[in-house]
């Protein structure tokens, strides 16, 4: 499988120079492969443990929400109170 990590590094934002394009698309086609031999699953459940079942933590609001100030100055770039981000969809 061929990975395009230049074009992934670039949706990213990432600045990456060919020596880590190169050694990051390598670890990337060995996840792949490594994936692609795990065992096929059969069946809708894959051995869940009645004596041990996961519990997720219950969805609370914050004590003390953040104002738009507190927001906007983690903000890299803002206009008129927006958060600027960049086009990730190419025309």
């Amino acid at each position: 499988m061929d990975i395009n990590v230049k074009h992934l590094a670039k949706l990213s934002m990432l600045k990456m120079d060919e020596k880590q394009l190169e050694k990051f698309e390598k670890d990337m086609q060995d996840i792949v492969k490594m994936v692609q031999k795990l065992p096929k699953i059969q069946g809708d459940l894959i051995s869940l443990d009645p004596e041990n079942p996961m519990i997720l933590r219950e969805d609370k609001l914050s004590e003390k929400p953040f104002t738009r100030a507190e927001i906007l100055s983690n903000a890299p770039e803002e206009i008129a109170g927006c958060i600027v981000v960049p086009k990730t969809l190419e025309s």
